[in-house]
């Protein structure tokens, strides 16, 4: 199973670091659509965060596993484009274990 962990300020509720962990085995390796699915959509983020927003996440990455712990950003606007994109991101995966509940499962924090 796929667990994401997100953590969140509980506060304002802005996400401060993310997890993505384990493997879906929904299908054999290299034809698992979950975690393709899972694997697109999270790297996906963060490349995108480097790349709109330009901002450089501390992610480790390593087989079957993602994370972030993500900065507070001095520039408001650059924070919330970061913001944005990793709510986007929770809005993808939402959907992923809404129609995959056993194999992906999210869970949030606070912090």
């Amino acid at each position: 199973m796929i667990t994401v962990t997100l953590v969140r300020n509980e506060k304002d509720r802005r996400i401060v670091s993310f997890a993505v962990e384990g493997h879906a085995k929904y299908a054999k390796p290299g034809k698992d659509i979950v975690c393709a699915g899972v694997s697109a959509v999270s790297v996906g983020t963060v490349n995108a965060i480097e790349t709109l927003a330009g901002i450089e996440l501390p992610a480790t990455v390593k087989n079957g596993w993602l994370s972030s712990d993500v900065p507070v950003l001095p520039d408001a606007e650059a924070d919330s484009r970061m913001q944005l994109l990793l709510e986007g991101m929770v809005v993808m995966l939402e959907t992923i274990a809404t129609s995959y509940g056993k194999h992906v499962v999210i869970q949030e924090q606070l912090r």
